[in-house]
């Protein structure tokens, strides 16, 4: 496009006739900042005539109208960007600055990346008739807040050819890089699942294995009332750590919570002594519970691993002698009182949990960032990242939503806010039993790739009177069923995946023995039964399992009769 400067800036604004002759009535006169901008803008041509009046008019009227942000600048790059001469309402719009500030100065003040502003003054110094340039980042708006933008750079050349002004257009890519980031969010939080659920598989097995000799040794040593002692101390850390592995499963959506209805006061009160043991000695726990508070549905498992999180996060921003606060109370939540990123808030009644701390706060970069799998600000080897991204997924989980409030210098705070329900609170899971004696006379097939797990259930179903054979693969099972002389009366397999390894083997059982019982067990909490057999013939027990479950629901499933009602574990445990 070829220009030419003159006199007369492009137009403001005003009422046009059909001939391009301002209406009379109005003022012609110009303020300073117009006329020492008109000296320099450009316009297509020195042409006087009535429809050069009129092409002149149109155009500045249609930069002022383009959906895009607009602006024109000289085409020398000043020490701190380029020079702007004429901006659109919808720059100004974008920006927040009226376009006497962006006249004022240069461009470069509202671009926040110093990396994008070199890249642009190296295009401008060697800017040539027909190039452009186009990349997006981050603009600072005039209140202080980001805005995500794509623009385009592109010269106006003069009648010799000579690049005078650019023409800069900016487009508005906020709400599209939103949904890029929860994208990329989600695929990160996948990744971190198919890592958790391929971790947990393993140490399901380990923990079945801790609490299954547990209760093995508590049976043998019924009269040393210390040693049981000891061992329901290891068998409650085992069943803690089960539910941390449950957890863990949640968050690589494989499994789903447990959740049950509790006191949150109960909750924190009876975690205060090892929060404040985490901060202790220089550093300090304070709690600030509200009475007569409702109760929520959460899984107390994760609900303990937020506040640790929380706890080890705040210990690591405070100095000697900061404190952490930790408080509850309950607030009605009306809609448009809260803001979210992704989701909205359902309005109603929610016990608020804020966790508060006193130490070095977060900028508003590490706050967009903060609740991402892997980013952490520790150093290397310090954290993982994970902390505070499994928070967010235990309390949207919970149906609840977290918020962040926080600056450097003034410390931070979570606000957590969990469905307050006018329900009783659950009792709490029984401790540490002795095994029942089942007296079982029938015949067994384990296959269990895990070892250690493996020979503990033959061992404790051998002791109680079955007939047992062990394997670690189907195949091994199906060729230990068809040298057996006893034909298999129970198989014990991971079927929880269709078509799988377990089905197929299940199916050729089937086949030798037509009254066969399937016990099924695997990470799932939820298993779907096969479709082909008698709901009354199949059980399934969810990893990790203790040897007392695991008895009883064996011998419910072996004496059912074939046409009863469908056998569930958690029925037979009452």
């Amino acid at each position: 496009m070829t220009v030419s400067p003159i006199d007369p800036p492009l137009p403001r604004s005003g009422r046009q006739t059909r001939t391009g002759i301002r209406a009379p009535g109005r003022s012609t006169k110009r303020t300073e900042s117009a006329a020492r901008a008109a000296k320099s803008t450009p316009r297509v041509s020195r042409d006087s005539s009535p429809d050069a009046a009129v092409n002149a008019e149109l155009l500045a009227q249609t930069l002022r109208m383009l959906p895009e942000g607009v602006f024109v600048a000289h085409a020398r790059w000043n020490k701190r960007g380029l020079r702007i001469v004429f901006a659109n309402e919808r720059f100004c719009a974008m920006t927040g600055y009226s376009e006497p500030e962006l006249c004022a100065g240069t461009h470069s003040f509202l671009h926040t990346d110093r990396a994008e502003v070199l890249r642009q003054q190296r295009w401008v110094r060697a800017v040539g008739a027909g190039q452009t340039f186009a990349a997006e980042g981050y603009l600072k708006r005039r209140d202080g807040s980001a805005l995500f933008a794509s623009w385009i750079f592109s010269p106006l050349c003069d009648a010799a050819g000579r690049v005078t002004h650019i023409v800069a257009s900016y487009r508005d890519m906020t709400e599209k890089r939103r949904l890029q980031e929860a994208l990329i969010q989600a695929q990160r939080i996948d990744a971190v699942g198919r890592l958790a659920g391929g971790v947990a598989h393993d140490f399901n097995n380990l923990l079945s294995v801790i609490n299954g000799y547990s209760e093995i040794l508590a049976d043998r040593l019924s009269k040393d009332e210390r040693a049981r002692h000891d061992l329901a101390e290891i068998h409650e850390a085992g069943q803690k750590a089960a539910a941390l592995t449950r957890q863990l499963l949640a968050f690589s959506r494989r499994q789903s919570m447990d959740p049950r209805v509790i006191s949150l006061n109960e909750l924190i009160l009876g975690h205060a002594d090892l929060l404040g043991r985490l901060l202790r000695p220089d550093k300090r726990l304070n709690l600030a519970l509200a009475s007569n508070l409702g109760n929520v549905r959460v899984d107390p498992a994760a609900l303990q691993q937020v506040l640790l999180n929380l706890t080890l996060n705040a210990r690591d921003a405070l100095s000697a002698g900061g404190h952490l606060t930790i408080s509850t109370v309950s607030k009605l939540v009306k809609p448009g009182m809260t803001k979210r990123r992704l989701t909205e808030v359902t309005p109603g009644r929610y016990i608020q949990m804020s966790v508060s701390d006193s130490g070095s706060g977060m900028d508003e970069q590490v706050q967009a960032h903060l609740f991402e799998p892997f980013f952490t600000t520790k150093p290397q080897g310090k954290g993982t990242g994970l902390g505070l991204a499994l928070v967010y997924g235990v309390v949207q989980q919970s149906g609840g939503f977290i918020s962040v409030h926080s600056a450097p210098g003034v410390g931070t705070t979570f606000d957590i806010y969990l469905p307050e329900v006018n329900e009783p609170a659950s009792a709490r899971p029984p401790g540490l039993t002795s095994l029942p004696v089942t007296g079982g006379r029938e015949s067994i097939l384990i296959v269990e790739d895990d070892d250690v797990l493996r020979k503990m259930i033959a061992g404790i179903l051998t002791a109680d009177g079955y007939t047992v054979q062990a394997v670690a693969s189907t195949d091994e099972g199906l060729t230990a069923a068809r040298r057996t002389a006893v034909p298999i009366q129970l198989v014990i397999v991971d079927c929880a995946h269709p078509g799988g390894d377990g089905e197929k083997l299940v199916r050729a059982l089937q086949g030798m023995r037509p009254e066969l019982r399937v016990l099924s067990t695997s990470d799932l909490e939820v298993a779907a039964h096969l479709p082909w057999m008698s709901p009354a013939a199949q059980a399934h027990l969810s990893k990790p399992f203790t040897l007392s479950t695991l008895l009883r629901v064996l011998r419910t499933l072996l004496d059912a009769a074939p046409r009863e009602l469908d056998i569930d574990a958690a029925a037979i445990l009452g």
